[in-house]
């Protein structure tokens, strides 16, 4: 969530900033100029009525030690009392009022954001490794993998429906390897915590990364005794989580850190339930929009002072895994309307799909500021500072395993239709170096 104090002392900034977002800040914003008018017009009453208050206080003391008639001051001071009691109501519920416009608006983009409308204003800051040449036309994962028998689509679909697949034998332990892997060069070589978490989560938790009330839809939500109700925020109800992002960031939720603990990192392999919902006749062919994937997370909490280079390392980070995997990719510096609701600056990394003739993202890593840490109360205290502020929160896929799986079987096919296994996998797959055709059930 914006600092309301920020947005009441920069409101042409805010407006400006919406706008390159393609949002009508007239519509975003609402009423925010009159309510937050009417909030303070209510505050300087009351600081009027009070200081009136107080001089009948004193006046009432004075008469009635002399001795004189107090009855119309004190009848002042009833009166007083119950327009203060109003006025305080009131500037409360505009403050109210102000906070749930402000629930609803995106993370403001960092100056040197792009300005763009769509994915077409993303701008490529890195190209690295060099795409395979084939002697044979390349094939798209999910025909690789069906001809292989260790993806079955058809299967998955039987006992779950649509965008959900089976992995089998080699896939299933190439599925297991790679995360192994990644988990592995994250806490070995990175300096991350291995964190494993609730796969399922209160709406307070969604709430504080952004993605409750705004992306209900994007989500699965569980049919148990609390059922979720728009705009009621509860520790009982649950929800499949959308990412890792998720339970790992409200780990810290309401807490306080002192600033020689920061900066955290944490990193949490877990499986992922998104609805897809708008998605509908989108990429339906393979593993790119799935119900359920596997994803590693990483997740940094920071300094102010700290979270642009953060931002770099941990986009670092993801990238490694691609590069040491011989993965061709590019990062892009994501525009502003391309950008996720919560965050002000994002870098994707996007892998080569030699099947599909295009890069896909496979890693999103974003700097959210202190957005997430407001929504999430999340606060560190500054080496000899009494009052605490709150701290920047950043994240990032190290990596979407399901899509690093996919990119693993396209660009190490081979034209016998077996695939060949990453060297820095092959210790994970027990020694395994190609992938050939298993017998079908």
């Amino acid at each position: 969530m914006i600092d309301l104090a920020f947005v009441r002392a920069n409101l042409p900034i805010v407006e400006e900033k919406l706008r390159s977002r393609g949002m009508n800040p007239a519509t975003a914003l609402g009423d925010f100029a009159a309510i937050d008018r009417e909030r303070r017009e209510a505050i300087t009453e009351v600081e009027s009525l009070k200081a009136r208050r107080n001089k009948l206080t004193e006046e009432i003391a004075r008469l009635r030690k002399a001795g004189e008639d107090a009855t119309s001051a004190t009848e002042e001071t009833r009166s007083l009392k119950a327009d203060l009691e109003t006025l305080e109501a009131r500037a409360t519920a505009a403050d109210e009022r102000l906070r749930t416009i402000l629930q609803t608006i995106p993370n403001l983009p960092q100056d040197g954001v792009p300005v763009g409308s769509d994915e077409h204003g993303n701008s490529i800051e890195k190209l690295w490794g060099e795409k395979a040449q084939f002697p044979f036309t390349p094939k798209p994962h999910w025909e690789i993998g069906e001809a292989l028998n260790i993806l079955d689509f058809n299967r998955a679909a039987k006992v779950s429906g649509s965008r959900f697949v089976v992995h089998f034998g080699a896939g299933a332990r190439l599925e297991r390897a790679l995360a192994n892997f990644m988990i592995d060069l994250h806490t070995r070589e990175h300096g991350y915590t291995e964190v494993l978490p609730p796969y399922m989560v209160n709406s307070k938790s969604l709430f504080g990364t952004g993605q409750l009330p705004k992306f209900a839809e994007d989500l699965f939500h569980c049919d148990d005794k609390g059922a979720y109700v728009a705009g009621e925020l509860q520790d009982g109800d649950h929800w499949l989580i959308p990412t890792a992002e998720v339970p790992v960031t409200n780990l810290l939720r309401d807490e306080t850190l002192d600033e020689a603990q920061l900066s955290v990192s944490f990193c949490a392999y877990t499986p992922c339930f998104r609805s897809e919902a708008g998605s509908y006749g989108k990429d339906v062919r393979g593993m790119i929009r799935q119900h359920q994937f596997q994803k590693v997370e990483l997740v940094k909490f920071t300094t102010p002072a700290k979270s642009s280079e953060e931002h770099e390392a941990l986009t670092r980070h993801a990238e490694t895994v691609l590069e040491q995997l011989g993965l061709p990719y590019r990062r892009m510096l994501l525009c502003t309307g391309d950008m996720g609701f919560a965050s002000s600056k994002t870098y994707d990394l996007e892998v080569w799909l030699p099947g599909q003739g295009l890069y896909r993202e496979i890693s999103s890593c974003s700097n959210f500021l202190d957005f997430q840490a407001r929504r999430a109360n999340i606060r560190y205290r500054p080496a000899g500072a009494k009052k605490s502020e709150y701290l920047h929160t950043l994240n990032g896929s190290g990596l979407a395993v399901g899509r690093t799986y996919l990119a693993v079987l396209e660009n190490y096919q081979q034209e016998d239709g077996s695939v060949r296994v990453p060297d820095v996998l092959v210790p994970y797959m027990n020694g395994q170096t190609v992938i050939t055709r298993q017998e079908p059930l």
